[in-house]
């Protein structure tokens, strides 16, 4: 059983990016003192959702300022990126971290980000499946060559060079058999509650290594948990949603935020640490899945929640998942 923390770097209203990034650090910190198994951080561009704009380097950093715990992107996103640039960083942090990073990868959305970045509507909408097989290939092999539609030069020679497996996002059944045909782990998200997550792994078929990503927010009662997430984590949401821009003026479903956070504190582990140990323990057992990190910024102080869930929840559930062995 491993839990980790999933920092996204929101930038709640009246907050600086440079300030939040730098506190993101200091709850990865936070996250290795607590006793959490890893971190993983995510990328965003071009919004106040998540003001990381490089999952890689903010990984990096962390590495830097922590000992013991893993360190995961979760994720790159695969679709404006070099596959072969993104294995060279990842082989460079797995070599500086003493083998404590993992790559989650992504492929993103049809964003403006595919505008700036010139690669493409077409690549994102084609060429995914092209783009992790050179990836794999990349982390694979000391040396590796490209002849497709979207990636097309003579061998080279990695350097440096490591041996990873990537993890792969995935959030439909067609990047779900994408994974599994290649043997790769997903992780997935937290819009999703137990059945969806049993559904998917249920399209993968055999195979481990999955993670999925959970809100989590712990408080005196499940009342006041509820509560406080209720009044904060729309100030964040509202803003950085609507830093979705489609690419090519394609309309974007609006989400409305208020039913969004109902269902996260519904079906995640939001409440007291009593409630929080019973839906940590209750998504493992209908769902077998071995690995949960815990978004914890949607109460706004990331560093307090990170802190309470090692002292409260964390030992409870290492507990009782040796007890019942799940």
């Amino acid at each position: 059983m491993r839990i980790g923390v999933f920092l996204i770097a929101a930038q709640f209203p009246g907050r600086e990016a440079g300030e939040v990034l730098r506190d993101t650090v200091e709850a990865a910190v936070a996250a290795e003192e607590a006793g959490f198994d890893d971190v993983w951080v995510a990328e965003h561009h071009f919004m106040s959702y998540g003001v990381c704009p490089s999952a890689a380097t903010l990984a990096a950093v962390v590495i830097g300022r922590t000992r013991r715990i893993g360190v995961g992107t979760a994720v790159s996103v695969l679709s404006t990126q070099h596959p072969v640039a993104l294995a060279e960083q990842a082989a460079m942090l797995h070599h500086l971290s003493g083998g404590r990073f993992t790559l989650g990868v992504g492929r993103g959305g049809p964003w403006v980000d595919l505008e700036v970045f010139g690669t493409g509507l077409d690549r994102f909408e084609h060429g995914f499946a092209e783009s992790l097989d050179l990836l794999c290939a990349a982390l694979d092999r000391p040396r590796v060559a490209a002849d497709g539609r979207f990636f097309s030069f003579r061998e080279v020679e990695m350097v440096p060079h490591a041996r990873l497996r990537p993890v792969v996002a995935c959030t439909s059944e067609p990047t779900v058999r994408l994974a599994a045909e290649r043997g790769l782990p997903m992780l997935l998200g937290m819009h999703i509650d137990d059945a969806g997550k049993a559904e998917m792994l249920g399209w993968y078929g055999p195979g481990g290594g999955h993670l999925a990503a959970a809100v989590a927010h712990v408080a005196d009662s499940t009342a006041q948990a509820v509560r406080e997430v209720k009044e904060r984590m729309p100030r964040w949401l509202e803003p950085g949603l609507a830093g979705y821009v489609p690419v090519d003026g394609r309309p974007r479903a609006r989400r409305d935020v208020a039913s969004y956070v109902d269902f996260l504190t519904g079906v995640h582990p939001v409440g007291s640490a009593d409630r929080c140990v019973e839906v940590i323990l209750r998504t493992v057992r209908r769902t077998g899945l071995r690995h949960l990190i815990l978004m914890v910024e949607g109460g706004g102080d990331a560093v307090g929640t990170i802190r309470r869930l090692g002292a409260e929840v964390l030992p409870r559930v290492r507990s009782a998942a040796l007890l019942d062995d799940v």
